[in-house]
């Protein structure tokens, strides 16, 4: 059993890394790995350290959802660049891993552009929504890393 557990948490671990790229739920995934490993005899994580993570990964996962519409309102955009950029994400998750990245541009965009006819506006509001989404990307890898090498330290210290 604890073998199972030692590979569902390592395919956790990898599989949220990669999830915080593509259009998957990374750190949830990274979070449930740890678990696997947690109750494994190959790791032993502190209360304190699976509360942690686990808050982190609640609020990292939360933000991911709204970091791209903050970063639309940041550019200037109006509420029709929020909800186009919002309604851009849901969509761009049906269309793989470009359209996590294209929705939100694109619906920020489209958002701003049937508001006020202005492509330049558009178009400013469309980057802070990309780079929102960026700057999302760039903290769910750091989480995920960290859990990911948080993890390997465990399964060294209690294999050696």
């Amino acid at each position: 059993m604890d073998i199972l557990l030692l590979v569902a948490g390592i395919l956790g671990l990898l599989t949220g890394l990669a999830g915080a790229v593509l259009p998957i739920p990374g750190p949830p995934l990274s979070y449930a790995g740890m678990i696997a490993l947690h109750y494994s005899r190959f790791a032993e994580f502190s209360q304190t350290t699976l509360i942690v993570f686990g808050v982190l990964t609640v609020m990292v996962t939360v933000l991911d959802y709204y970091v791209p519409i903050w970063g639309t309102k940041k550019f200037g955009g109006t509420r029709w660049g929020m909800y186009g950029s919002g309604i851009g994400l849901i969509a761009g998750l049906f269309l793989g891993p470009f359209g996590v990245i294209i929705g939100p541009f694109a619906g920020a965009f489209i958002g701003e552009y049937l508001h006020d006819k202005s492509t330049g506006r558009a178009f400013k509001a469309a980057v802070g929504s990309f780079l929102g989404l960026m700057a999302g990307i760039v903290v769910k890898v750091l989480l995920c890393l960290v859990m990911l090498g948080w993890a390997c330290v465990e399964i060294f210290r209690n294999t050696v």
